[in-house]
């Protein structure tokens, strides 16, 4: 473990070298203290929820894998975990959070008829802990998206009560942004797809289209809560179509004015989120990001700091889209520590800011804009062995949390007084 001293004096040295460059290095460390990630509360339970009278299976195509002793099994314990979580993680960061973990008291209350009040422990908590929320409609796990649809089934019943869900949603997360004093932004994701090559494409859309424009309906001041939309390539039991596919949600967008969320593990593996992110920004306000890791699919791995991941931060920050980009996280990993899985990522998703604000942003417009690609390439390369890992240092630092591994060592002494004992 290296002291404080040591940690003060390689910034010292690191803030020399990048200056070289001409790159502030307190200047960014004071950006990337402001820059919140909205960190999922579902990767502490594996998805499941606290409904009352719910059988804890997941659908919707999702899956989660492993059995790591400690899930919380409810709200307290969540939040508890949360807790240590965000005590690991520089800076003050949001929370994600699904419908399906609501606080009924002890009593089944439909989806279709959650308030506020089912979650005014999460909105206390948040308060207090100075953490903004972000809610999602839950439409997955449930007897009425069984057959696979919901938006967009062909039962009228189904579709009017997912769009009284996804209506009742939207007053929650207005009722969040309104106490936090912080827009909530509310996504909406659906699992509605077929596992064989349909018949009728054109209909499941048709319906989709018409459910969506009755759930938005009602607007709302963006000062408390923000609508989003999200696609999906496939998923399991939609492997050959998907109703909202990522042209629907654009066009949906575009033509609605919400914003666009962009999922890392939503598309093709040879797409690249990094590269949409510049192109959908010429034509919307803002959109929503959810950072994932799928590995041949969807199969939401705990984010690593990889090419995509810095690439995506890199366009960010290039672009100067940080105040209309809302980063939050979406991946869940049952087969390692709960905690340490949302640690890793978070972290990872701060260092890959971290990385690209310290780029020397004009040099390298400069260079480029001088049709000198010779010296574009050879600064990215030169930036590669900076000594990035001295500001990371630096800045835990002053944050008041571990710089290395000894976080590790807080999540193991953790599982091992609180976790194990749930078994």
């Amino acid at each position: 473990m290296a002291s404080d001293a040591h940690v003060e004096q390689m910034y010292n040295v690191a803030r020399e070298r990048y200056s070289q460059y001409g790159v502030d290095t307190e200047e960014v460390l004071k950006k990337i203290a402001q820059i919140p990630v909205s960190i999922h509360c579902w990767q502490g339970d594996d998805v499941g929820g606290f409904e009352e009278g719910a059988d804890g299976v997941l659908g919707g195509g999702l899956a989660t894998t492993g059995n790591y002793p400690g899930k919380a099994r409810n709200a307290d314990e969540l939040r508890s975990d949360l807790d240590k979580a965000y005590s690991l993680i520089p800076g003050t960061h949001r929370l994600n959070l699904h419908a399906i973990y609501a606080e009924t008291g002890g009593k089944k209350v439909e989806r279709n008829e959650l308030e506020g009040r089912h979650f005014s422990a999460w909105i206390d908590w948040a308060q207090n802990n100075l953490h903004g929320i972000d809610f999602n409609p839950t439409c997955f796990s449930h007897p009425k998206a069984e057959s696979g649809f919901t938006l967009s089934s062909c039962d009228a019943g189904i579709r009017k009560y997912w769009v009284e869900h996804c209506i009742a949603c939207r007053k929650i997360g207005e009722e969040i942004g309104r106490k936090l004093g912080s827009p909530c932004v509310t996504n909406v994701w659906i699992p509605d797809g077929y596992k064989d090559i349909p018949a009728d494409r054109k209909a499941p859309r048709e319906r989709l289209h018409k459910s969506l424009d009755e759930v938005f309906a009602d607007k709302i001041d963006p000062q408390y809560n923000l609508d989003a939309v999200e696609s999906k390539l496939f998923g399991i039991g939609s492997e050959s179509y998907v109703v909202g596919s990522h042209d629907f949600y654009l066009g949906y967008a575009l033509a609605h004015n919400t914003l666009l969320c962009l999922d890392t593990g939503h598309y093709h593996p040879t797409e690249t989120v990094s590269d949409k992110i510049s192109s959908v920004l010429c034509f919307l306000d803002e959109i929503l990001l959810h950072v994932s890791r799928g590995i041949r699919w969807d199969s939401d791995h705990v984010v690593i700091l990889s090419d995509e991941l810095r690439a995506i931060a890199e366009e960010i920050v290039r672009g100067e889209f940080l105040n209309r980009v809302h980063i939050g996280l979406d991946f869940f990993d049952a087969s390692i520590n709960r905690v340490a899985a949302w640690v890793i990522g978070t972290r990872n998703v701060i260092k890959a800011l971290l990385l690209a604000l310290l780029e020397p942003g004009e040099m390298l417009r400069q260079v480029e804009s001088e049709c000198d690609f010779t010296s574009r390439l050879a600064l990215l390369e030169e930036l590669k062995t900076l000594p990035f890992g001295a500001v990371w240092d630096y800045y835990c630092l002053k944050s008041g949390v571990h710089s290395g591994k000894e976080w590790l060592k807080e999540v193991q002494d953790y599982q091992t007084a609180i976790c194990n004992k749930r078994r």
